[in-house]
C-alpha cells in the first residue's frame, strides 16, 4: 500500500473514531468529480477533467463558548486516470490541508490552502476559474502571478499558498475581509514572504471584490470585479493587473460575463476576455450550457475561442458531466 493510499485509509478510519472522542465533533466527506470529452486549443481529442475534481474530507468540534476546532483535507484527482492531479508532481492534498479556530471575530487556518485573492475570485467568472475549454480566467487571469515560482517540484502553483496563515473576518454590512500570508521566504528569485488581501461585498443582487496578491518572488496582481443579478440574469465584469517581477512582465485583462437561468433546469454562459500580454492583445470568446439532473448531477456544452494577435484563431469544445457530494 502507498503513501497516498495509506493517508486517504486513515481519514476514512479516523473520521468515525473522532465522532466518537468528542461529542460536538462533525466530520463531512465531499466532492467534487467531472469527467468529458473535448478538443483542446492544440486540436487534440481527449477524453478527462475539463473542471477540477477533487475529493475532501472536513469537520469542525464544538469547544464551547462559541469557538471550533476546524480541519479540511483536500485531495485533487484526474478522474481519467485516477492519478493525482499533475501526474504526482503535486503534493497528495494538493487542494487544501489546514487546521483553524472559528469564533464570532472570524476564522484561522494555518497550512497550505489558496490564497485571499485565489479564493474568492472565480465567484465573477461564468465558468468559476476551473474550465479549460471555455474560461478566459484559467488562460488570462493572473497571466504573471502564480501564488509561489517553485512550490510544485520546481513548478508554479497557481492559487495555493503553502506554510501559510488564512484569516476570514465575520461578514459586517455585507463586506468580508480575506487575509492570506507565510512568515516563511520563498525559494529561488527574490526569496520574499507572499501575501495577500481581497474585501468582499455581497448584498441583494450586488457583489463585489477588491484584491491584491504578491507573491515570495516579487510578482503583483490586483483585481477589481462585480457582478449584478437581475432576475434569471448575471452579469458580470472584471479587471486584472499582473506585474512580473523587475519589470520582465505585464499582463491587463478586461473580461465580461454571464448567465442565464432558462428553466429549472437550464442555464446559459457567455464570455469575452481581451487581454494585452506586454505588447500584444489577446481575444478569448467563450460560449456553454448546464442542463441539471438534479441538484447535484449537471451536464454541459461548452466552446471557447482564442484570437491571440500575431498567431492562427484557435478554437476548442467539448461536452462532459459533473457530479457533487
Amino acid at each position: 500500500m502507498n503513501t497516498s493510499t495509506r493517508l486517504a485509509a486513515l481519514c476514512l478510519l479516523a473520521a468515525p473514531l473522532g465522532s466518537a472522542l468528542a461529542q460536538d465533533s462533525k466530520v463531512q466527506i465531499s466532492g467534487f468529480l467531472d469527467l468529458g470529452m473535448y478538443r483542446d486549443f492544440s486540436g487534440t481529442a481527449q477524453l478527462g477533467t475539463i473542471q477540477r475534481s477533487h475529493v475532501t474530507f472536513s469537520g469542525e468540534e464544538d469547544l464551547g463558548g462559541g469557538l471550533k476546532t476546524t480541519f479540511r483535507l483536500s485531495h485533487r484527482l484526474e478522474l481519467d486516470s485516477g492519478q493525482s492531479e499533475g501526474s504526482g508532481q503535486k503534493p497528495f492534498w494538493h487542494g487544501e490541508s489546514t487546521v483553524g479556530l472559528k469564533g464570532g471575530w472570524g476564522h484561522v487556518r494555518m497550512g497550505r490552502a489558496l490564497s485571499a485573492l485565489w479564493a474568492h475570485d472565480w465567484k465573477f467568472d461564468p465558468w468559476g476559474h476551473m474550465n479549460r475549454v471555455a474560461s478566459s480566467a484559467w488562460y488570462q487571469w493572473f497571466y504573471y502571478v502564480p501564488t509561489d515560482r517553485v512550490s510544485n517540484n520546481g513548478a508554479p502553483e497557481f492559487g495555493r499558498t503553502s506554510n501559510g496563515i488564512f484569516y476570514d473576518s465575520p461578514t459586517l454590512g455585507g463586506f468580508t475581509l480575506h487575509l492570506s500570508g507565510s512568515p516563511e521566504r520563498t525559494q529561488g528569485p527574490g526569496g520574499g514572504k507572499p501575501y495577500a488581501v481581497s474585501l468582499e461585498y455581497a448584498q441583494g443582487p450586488l457583489a463585489g471584490m477588491l484584491a491584491f496578491d504578491r507573491n515570495g518572488s516579487g510578482d503583483r496582481a490586483s483585481f477589481v470585479a462585480a457582478k449584478y443579478r437581475w432576475g434569471d440574469t448575471t452579469l458580470m465584469t472584471s479587471y486584472d493587473d499582473s506585474r512580473r517581477a523587475q519589470n520582465q512582465g505585464r499582463s491587463r485583462v478586461m473580461s465580461a460575463g454571464a448567465t442565464h437561468k432558462l428553466d429549472v433546469q437550464t442555464t446559459l454562459k457567455a464570455g469575452v476576455g481581451r487581454q494585452k500580454l506586454n505588447d500584444d492583445t489577446h481575444l478569448f470568446y467563450s460560449l456553454g450550457a448546464d442542463y441539471a439532473l438534479s441538484k447535484r448531477t449537471i451536464l454541459y456544452a461548452n466552446l471557447g475561442h482564442q484570437r491571440p494577435e500575431h498567431k492562427a484563431s484557435k478554437t476548442s469544445f467539448g461536452v462532459g458531466m459533473s457530479h457533487a457530494f
